[in-house]
């Protein structure tokens, strides 16, 4: 058999049932791993992409040869690509995503500095301008950590909004935040939704259903906008929480899972995350170090 033929035979095979996903218990490892690897041949809707090498970090600034190196890594496997910054060599990404072929979800990244935000701004509406900008994420997160008021970030998304009228623009906060605050919701043109059951301490065997969950409670508060799930994944190593597992083989299991109901139910979804990002760890503790596709060094895992 070809490998576009074992690819297909493998993916027709993993059935999926509704809420508990494929039924792994008929998999060894080596298939579980051929199964992994044929989902992302068989591409996905987006990806998140992470664009620090292993010692630097946010604040660093980004060469346009490394944003380009690993755009051409991950651009057979995917339609979209999402950033999270429009500054510090961020600003590469849709330009380069966009020479590639790709789509992109941009996102100006706010916080308490409000200069930064200013820049941040500036630089999306100019890119946006420019015809990098798919979609316009303002803020990604700022309502969960309770960096800016509901009005200084409603301000930040109609001044976006007012500057580029013919650009879908959203924001992206975890699934619940839009239901607790409609006038966001209200104000943005697609529910940008974070689902981590992951980070919600959810077993592994309960996630898919834990995500399904999740989405539809997003959907219920867009009344009628379009949810574009802008973040999901598991992590291959590192510390577990509750019932949520950190293992290679509960992540190459999550991910399948994810991308074959995401097929089957015409959602569109950004997986978390491309590459393995030490970093990480300051905020997330060892666990975020690991929830990459590719490792730090840039090779495929499993």
């Amino acid at each position: 058999m070809s490998y576009r033929g074992e690819h297909d035979y493998l993916i027709q095979s993993a059935e999926l049932t509704d809420y508990k996903g494929v039924d792994f218990s008929k998999y060894t490892t080596e298939e579980l791993k051929k199964l992994w690897r044929a989902t992302l041949a068989n591409g996905m809707h987006g990806i998140c992409f992470s664009m620090y090498e292993d010692g630097q970090k946010p604040g660093d600034l980004i060469t346009e040869e490394q944003v380009t190196r690993r755009i051409e890594i991950i651009k057979p496997y995917t339609k979209w690509v999402r950033s999270f910054s429009c500054i510090e060599g961020n600003e590469h990404i849709p330009r380069i995503a966009h020479q590639n072929g790709l789509k992109t979800l941009v996102g100006a990244w706010l916080g308490d500095d409000l200069e930064v935000n200013k820049a941040e701004i500036e630089s999306l509406i100019a890119l946006a301008k420019e015809g990098c900008v798919d979609i316009a994420a303002v803020g990604n997160e700022v309502m969960y950590r309770n960096d800016l008021t509901e009005d200084q970030l409603l301000d930040y998304i109609y001044q976006v909004k007012e500057a580029l009228p013919n650009i879908t623009v959203g924001y992206v906060d975890a699934y619940y935040e839009f239901s607790h605050r409609p006038r966001i919701t209200e104000a943005c043109d697609v529910i940008l939704s974070n689902c981590y059951p992951y980070w919600e301490g959810c077993s592994l065997e309960h996630s898919l259903n834990h995500m399904q969950q999740m989405f539809g409670q997003a959907t219920d508060a867009g009344k009628g906008k379009k949810v574009i799930i802008t973040e999901t994944g598991w992590p291959s190593k590192g510390s577990s929480l509750k019932g949520a597992v950190s293992s290679e083989e509960n992540a190459m299991k999550y991910f399948i899972n994810a991308q074959l109901w995401a097929a089957k139910d015409s959602i569109e979804m950004f997986y978390f995350s491309s590459f393995d990002e030490s970093w990480k760890v300051g905020a997330e503790g060892d666990v975020g170090a690991y929830w990459g596709l590719w490792d730090k060094d840039e090779n495929l895992k499993y």
